[in-house]
């Protein structure tokens, strides 16, 4: 079968971006593919975190991902920080890539820029290396597919880069992984700035719909979603972004097309009103399971316990793979 890896950071709240463009798809995957996935918060202390906020933050990463469908008995679901043959990955693969291919990351120039008054010197060098850990997620699975969004498609060209400079410089070691972009939400636009792409990054949540957002707060984010000053409703994302943005949510939570969905408004009250009433449809029982989930940490723990007992026997032949490769002394 085809084998599938992905990621996702426990920080910040989960929203209907990642869930329509990444962790719904997780779940169909898992029974076309052996599915890999993983809550990355090795990655998350790249930047200053409490230590209780990010305990508390991956048990609800986790009891999110067995929400949206997620099944340990069909996947391979764990948190990275228990599997320790991602750092020592990480390692080669920074002493394979370069300063520069590094420097030239887009997501470091723009969370270093973000780093006060002392700039480039004020952030960890995990930041900056941080990419080389990404590959080391990926190679450690004899990857085949990557679910990506745009924003993170140099990471995974800079994982195959490395990759095929290790094979070339040690011997056929990993397996370069391609890239799998779905179709429809693959890129949820922030409802107030339908330009930018959702993130629970941004400085304020009023385009952001959160996965645990009540009802009535979904559908007052979607009231004064921002649209424009023409009555038509037409899926142009170039010259429409904001209703564009709406059709393409339409779509995602439906299983819909957005430009087939446009005909069936005249106004942008009723494509909003609908909207809202179909996210708040896909949501409900993610957030009713959710809720359960997190009264049962003992349930997590032992899903996370075994999911790492899983990957790691994958992941330790590869490493073991690459240690032979590279010159170590490997004792079996």
């Amino acid at each position: 079968m085809t084998r599938v890896f992905s990621g996702i950071q426990p920080t910040g709240e989960v929203h209907l971006g990642n869930y329509l463009g990444a962790l719904r798809h997780w779940a169909e995957a898992q029974h076309e593919n052996e599915s890999i996935y993983c809550v990355v918060d090795l990655h998350a202390v790249t930047v200053r975190q409490d230590p209780d906020e990010l305990r508390a933050k991956t048990l609800a990463t986790m009891a999110t991902l067995l929400a949206v469908g997620l099944d340990p008995d069909s996947c391979t679901l764990f948190v990275q920080s228990h599997v320790h043959e991602h750092p020592e990955l990480a390692w080669l693969l920074e002493c394979t890539v370069s300063f520069g291919e590094l420097r030239r990351m887009t997501q470091f120039k723009d969370k270093s820029s973000r780093g006060g008054s002392d700039g480039v010197e004020g952030v960890s060098a995990g930041l900056f290396t941080y990419p080389a850990l990404m590959a080391a997620d990926i190679l450690l699975y004899d990857t085949d597919l990557v679910p990506v969004g745009d924003d993170q498609r140099q990471h995974l060209e800079l994982t195959r880069d490395v990759a095929e400079r290790f094979n070339h410089r040690y011997g056929d070691t990993f397996v370069i992984p391609e890239a799998a972009i779905p179709r429809v939400g693959a890129r949820v636009m922030d409802l107030q700035r339908p330009t930018d792409k959702m993130s629970k990054s941004t400085d304020s949540d009023a385009g952001v719909v959160m996965l645990t957002d009540d009802p009535a707060t979904i559908t007052r984010k979607f009231r004064r979603a921002v649209t424009d000053s023409e009555p038509e409703v037409r899926y142009d994302p170039e010259n429409k972004p904001g209703v564009s943005n709406l059709l393409a949510i339409l779509a995602a939570s439906t299983s819909g097309d957005p430009a087939t969905l446009a005909g069936e408004f005249e106004g942008y009250g009723a494509l909003k009103a609908a909207t809202a009433e179909a996210v708040v449809a896909v949501l409900e029982p993610v957030q009713r399971r959710r809720a359960e989930l997190l009264e049962e940490e003992g349930y997590l723990l032992d899903v996370m316990s075994k999911g790492a007992a899983k990957a790691s026997e994958i992941a330790a032949d590869v490493l073991r793979r690459a240690h032979d490769a590279m010159g170590f002394v490997v004792v079996h």
